[in-house]
C-alpha cells in the first residue's frame, strides 16, 4: 500500500493538472531537439560496446512464418526501402538508455550483425533501385513473425493515415499573415512520471509554477489573450491551415521568399484536443458529416469574428521548433527520432511492436478494396495508436497525401521482420 500511495495521489494530480497527449495528433517527435542521423553515414559499433539493456516485455505474441505468406510481397517494388532500411540501421546503432520513459525500442543488440551486413552489401546507403539485390538482403537476413494478439489470435485491426502539410507563413506579422505558431514557452514544465515511478513509464504531466505549486498550463483561449505569449516562429495566413497542422504534430511553412522551413512537434500545453468540426456542430454552424477542412475554412471566411471563437473550443496547443528541410523526401522526425519517408513509415503501439523494426503491411487503399501491401518501419506512436496491429501510415508531404489520410481507415495485418538468428522479436 505504501508503494502503491504515491501512484495514487500522482494520479489525481495527473486529472486534474493535464493531460493525455491530444487525441488525433496521431504521431509526436520526443520533445527535447534530436539529432538528424540521417544525413550522416551510417555507423555500426562493435557487438561488445552495445549494452545489454533490461529487456522490456511486449503485449503480443509471435508466429514465425516463410516470405511466402506474406500476401504481396513479391509485388512490393521496395521503392525507398533501402533508404528506408538504411536510416532506420543508424537509429538502430545510436547509443540510448534502458529508461522506461522512453518508448520500447528493437532490441540493438541482437540487429548489429543485420546493419553490419549492410555495410558489407555494396548498395549504396543513399538509397538502390536494385529490387531484386534489395529483396534478396532481406530474405537472406530477416524472419517474418506474425503479430497475434496476447491471447495467440490473430491481430487485425484500424489502419488509419497521417501526413504532413504546407502551410503559407510569414516571419513578420503583417497583411495576411496574423495567425501564430508558437515556439515552447519558458515556463512550460514537462514531468516524466515513469523517471520516479516505473509503473507509470511514458507518462507526462505538463504544466507551469505559480509560487510553489505546479498549476495546469494555460489554454488555447488564456494564450491567445497573454500579455507575455510564447515566441512566435512565424505567422499563417490561414488559421484553419495553421489549426490542422498542429493536429498533424508538425508540418512545413513556404515563406514569402520562396524559402521553405519544416516546423516540428517540440511540446504541448497539456490540455486535452477537442474537435472544432463537432463544436461547430454543436453550435448549429455544420452538420456533423460535413465538418471537412475544407467546410470549416469556408465557415471562418464567412464568420472572421467568430474564428478565435471556434479555434478556443479546443484548449489543446501544439508548440514547434524550426528544423531546415534538408532532403524533400524526408518527412519530419518520428517517436524514434528517424525522418519518416511518405509510404514506408507507421505508427505503432510500442507495447506490440517497438520502434526500429521493420513491418510487413496488409491492407488496402482509403475508402477502397484495392490492397496495400508493402514493407514499413515502425518509427512512430501516437496517442490513439493502441492496439495489437493498429497502425497509422504515413503518406508523406502535400496536399495529395492529405487527400489519403483523410480518407484512411481501414483493416490491416502486420508481420514484424526480424534478424533470422535472433528469435522472436524483442524490446529494449
Amino acid at each position: 500500500m505504501n508503494r502503491l500511495l504515491p501512484v495514487f495521489l500522482l494520479s489525481i494530480f495527473l486529472a486534474a493538472c493535464t493531460t493525455t497527449e491530444p487525441e488525433p495528433p496521431p504521431s509526436v517527435a520526443p520533445a527535447e531537439p534530436v539529432e538528424d542521423i540521417s544525413v550522416r553515414p551510417l555507423q555500426v559499433p562493435e557487438l561488445t560496446s552495445l549494452p545489454e539493456t533490461p529487456a522490456r516485455s511486449l503485449a503480443g505474441k509471435f508466429q514465425a512464418v516463410e516470405w511466402g505468406a506474406l500476401p504481396g510481397w513479391q509485388d512490393d517494388n521496395l521503392n525507398q526501402v533501402w533508404k528506408a532500411f538504411v536510416n532506420n540501421c543508424k537509429g538502430l546503432m545510436r547509443p540510448v538508455s534502458g529508461s522506461l520513459t522512453m518508448p520500447a525500442r528493437a532490441t540493438p543488440r541482437v540487429w548489429q550483425p543485420v546493419c553490419a551486413e549492410v555495410l558489407m552489401s555494396g548498395l549504396p546507403e543513399e538509397g538502390s533501385t536494385d529490387t531484386a539485390a534489395i529483396r534478396a538482403f532481406l530474405q537472406r537476413h530477416l524472419q517474418p513473425w506474425r503479430l497475434l494478439t496476447g491471447t495467440g489470435e490473430l491481430a487485425r485491426n484500424t489502419v488509419t493515415g497521417y501526413y504532413e502539410p504546407l502551410i503559407y507563413a510569414s516571419r513578420e506579422r503583417t497583411g495576411e499573415y496574423q495567425w501564430p505558431l508558437y515556439a515552447s514557452p519558458d515556463d512550460l514544465l514537462t514531468i516524466d512520471l515513469g523517471a520516479v515511478y516505473p509503473e507509470l513509464a511514458g507518462k507526462r504531466i505538463r504544466g507551469k509554477l505559480d509560487g510553489q505549486r505546479v498549476v495546469p498550463y494555460d489554454t488555447r483561449a488564456q494564450i491567445a489573450q497573454s500579455d507575455d505569449p510564447p515566441p512566435v516562429i512565424v505567422w499563417a495566413n490561414d488559421p484553419v491551415e495553421a489549426f490542422f497542422l498542429q493536429i498533424q504534430g508538425s508540418g512545413r511553412a513556404q515563406l514569402p521568399n520562396g524559402e521553405t522551413i519544416r516546423l516540428a512537434y517540440d511540446n504541448h500545453n497539456g490540455r486535452p484536443y477537442a474537435s472544432i468540426g463537432k463544436w461547430l456542430a454543436d453550435q448549429g454552424e455544420l452538420p456533423l458529416a460535413q465538418a471537412s477542412m475544407q467546410n470549416i475554412k469556408a465557415w471562418a471566411k464567412r464568420n472572421p469574428q467568430r474564428v478565435q471563437e471556434m479555434l478556443n473550443a479546443n484548449e489543446a496547443m501544439v508548440f514547434f521548433r524550426e528544423e531546415a528541410v534538408l532532403d524533400p523526401e524526408l518527412g519530419p522526425k518520428g517517436a524514434y527520432g528517424i525522418a519518416l519517408i511518405g509510404g514506408r513509415s507507421i505508427a505503432v503501439d510500442t507495447s506490440f511492436v517497438p520502434l526500429g523494426a521493420p513491418v510487413y503491411l496488409a491492407t488496402t487503399y482509403p475508402a477502397s478494396p484495392t490492397p496495400l501491401r508493402r514493407l514499413v518501419f515502425a518509427q512512430d506512436t501516437g496517442a490513439a495508436i493502441k492496439g495489437a496491429a493498429r497502425v497509422d501510415y504515413y503518406w508523406g508531404f502535400g496536399d495529395d497525401a492529405g487527400a489519403q489520410a483523410g480518407r484512411m481507415k481501414q483493416k490491416g495485418e502486420v508481420w514484424v521482420l526480424w534478424p533470422r538468428q535472433a528469435g522472436a522479436p524483442s524490446a529494449r
